[in-house]
């Protein structure tokens, strides 16, 4: 296992050590930390034995320096860290809360902290995409930074922009309250993005190569160079030129960066900076064909890091490789590469995060759109009822961490449940309905009042009436439910006995003790008046629906409102024309 431990695991245990250390006098506990690595990497219980032998010689590594040693390689470690826990040894006491996200690295080198969220318009926003936008966004109000939105829009021909994303983008971010202090489009950065590059090419640290793909491959696996590298600088500004005027068409030509071609990675070496899109056939929906040489990733999205004074990068470990690349050309420049911190890939069970994926499967019509409830776009969480603080808590809870990481759907609606609860008014529904007439009743007249919330008076109450006719009233009640029962309380009114179920149902008054039927443990049952009910539709996670009936009172309520039908499952009302609609949040799926 020492030989395949995983990099980052190492760095956590030398930190974890490094930290027990410091409040234990220099000395750090072997248990300690093995516990502290293990809730950190759960994954490694299994291999806990092994790991023990790596932690033992960290620690005695460690508690062999002196204090100031360690606190100067604490600070050392949290700078090499792709995470960083909170600073304890600039902090003084431990980390109090989940809420809390972990100190940034090196924070203290930079006057002010500056993030930035750089999504490409070419699709919507998921709950994937919240782990950047939110770690970004939260970590610049905390240190009173900047934080930038960056649209990378410079693929026409692939990644292709649509004007629709940039604003949905933006709604979606307003939504989860991450509002950007600048907004920038790459589109509107060509001309910056070229006058580099040729100062680039001019310090000898990128070259235009005409080579065919094949040809730059074969030199590039064997590391070597390709004919054009050595040409000089001269020829190459000249070749940069042509590109600009259209000299060369589409895949004739590309920029590229000068690395080492001996790295052991081949993806590193002399990676593509710009290239030519035919941008008559492929038109950016901002600029059209104005340009025909557009950045690749590294290249832009770098080079903006700098110019706009980004100090840290928050992104998925995917970026890694990206890192390595971008600071060849930082070098060259003599710039300092930001602070990177790269998380692990984010997945939430049973939905597809994939945008292109996801952008096919609406063209063929398998999603009706981007708010279909069987997606985790924001858009389909927003509609489904899903609040943004319960996105917020789960990514608080995941934090920056490099290791992987699915979503469990119970997880992120426990936490929604948490929020909606004291807020969501309570209504009755039934769903099956099946006609119950009740004999016996000694009130010709009942008329009943409840809370609109059990534990906030403030909201008011609803109204339900019930009328009996020589003895005798009808209510609706869910017939999976009626069905099983010889006797029942109805929720609020009384306790019926004698309970008869065939098309109809038919059943005594009991009692109106409520106490009658804790005695009894008599089942709870939602009913509605005949005369006093509307037509409602649910909208389940499936994308299916149920039709079923719902209290006149939900007419009081306003669209977006999330409401709770008692004993069942909490929804959002979306529309009430020409259908009453909602869409399940979550509880317990309605039976019919």
């Amino acid at each position: 296992m020492d030989s395949s431990l995983d990099r980052e695991l190492e760095l956590s245990i030398r930190m974890a050590a490094l930290l027990n250390a410091t409040r234990h006098h220099g000395k750090a506990d072997v248990n300690a930390v093995l516990g502290k690595v293990l809730s950190e990497y759960p994954e490694f219980r299994a291999e806990a034995r092994k790991l023990v032998g790596i932690v033992q010689k960290i620690c005695k590594e460690v508690s062999s320096m002196t204090e100031l040693q360690q606190r100067e390689e604490l600070i050392s470690v949290q700078g090499k860290m792709h995470i960083s826990e909170k600073a304890e040894v600039h902090a003084g006491k431990k980390e109090e809360s989940h809420k809390e996200l972990p100190a940034l690295p090196n924070v203290q080198r930079y006057d002010r902290v500056v993030t930035r969220f750089a999504p490409n318009p070419d699709s919507v926003l998921h709950i994937g995409s919240t782990r950047a936008l939110i770690l970004s966004h939260d970590y610049a109000r905390m240190y009173s930074g900047r934080f930038i939105l960056r649209f990378e829009d410079t693929d026409p021909r692939l990644k292709k922009s649509s004007l629709k994303f940039y604003d949905y983008i933006i709604e979606d971010m307003r939504w989860m309250g991450c509002e950007p202090d600048e907004i920038y489009f790459q589109s509107d950065r060509l001309e910056i993005y070229y006058t580099y590059a040729e100062r680039l090419i001019q310090l000898g640290g990128a070259y235009v190569c005409t080579c065919s793909s094949e040809t730059f491959r074969s030199h590039i696996l064997a590391g070597q160079s390709c004919p054009c590298r050595n040409l000089t600088v001269l020829e190459h500004l000249n070749r940069w030129k042509k590109m600009l005027s259209g000299g060369y068409k589409e895949g004739e030509a590309v920029l590229r960066v000068k690395t080492d071609l001996t790295h052991p990675n081949p993806a590193v070496r002399d990676w593509p900076a710009m290239r030519i899109i035919d941008t008559q056939k492929y038109k950016h929906p901002r600029v059209g064909s104005k340009y025909i040489v557009w950045p690749l990733y590294n290249w832009s999205a770098g080079l903006d890091d700098h110019l706009m004074g980004v100090t840290h990068i928050i992104r998925g470990k995917d970026h890694l490789t990206n890192a390595i690349r971008q600071k060849y050309f930082y070098d060259t420049f003599g710039w300092n590469y930001p602070e990177s911190i790269h998380y692990g890939r984010l997945k939430i069970e049973g939905s597809e995060l994939s945008k292109s994926k996801i952008e096919l499967g609406i063209r063929e019509g398998r999603y009706y759109g981007y708010d279909d409830p069987r997606l985790a776009t924001l858009r389909a969480l927003r509609r489904r009822g899903i609040e943004s603080e319960a996105i917020r808590r789960l990514i608080y809870q995941i934090g920056p961490k490099p290791v992987d990481v699915e979503i469990s759907w119970d997880n992120l609606l426990a936490i929604n449940r948490q929020l909606i609860d004291r807020k969501s008014p309570r209504h009755f529904a039934v769903f099956g309905p099946v006609m119950l007439e009740i004999a016996g009743i000694p009130d010709e007249f009942l008329k009943i009042e409840l809370p609109r919330h059990p534990d906030n008076p403030g909201m008011g109450k609803r109204v339900y009436e019930v009328r009996a006719i020589d003895g005798k009233a009808r209510v609706y009640v869910p017939r999976t439910e009626i069905q099983k029962l010889k006797s029942a309380r109805l929720m609020g009114l009384f306790n019926i006995s004698d309970i008869h179920f065939k098309e109809d149902a038919s059943a005594k008054f009991y009692s109106y003790s409520l106490e009658d039927a804790r005695k009894r443990q008599m089942s709870a049952l939602q009913w509605l008046p005949v005369d006093s009910n509307i037509q409602i539709s649910v909208v389940l996670p499936d994308a299916s629906s149920v039709k079923g009936l719902g209290d006149t009172q939900l007419l009081e309520e306003e669209v977006g409102v999330v409401v709770q039908f008692e004993r069942m499952f909490f929804a959002r009302i979306d529309s009430k024309q020409p259908e009453f609609t909602l869409y399940f949040t979550s509880g317990l799926l309605p039976k019919l």
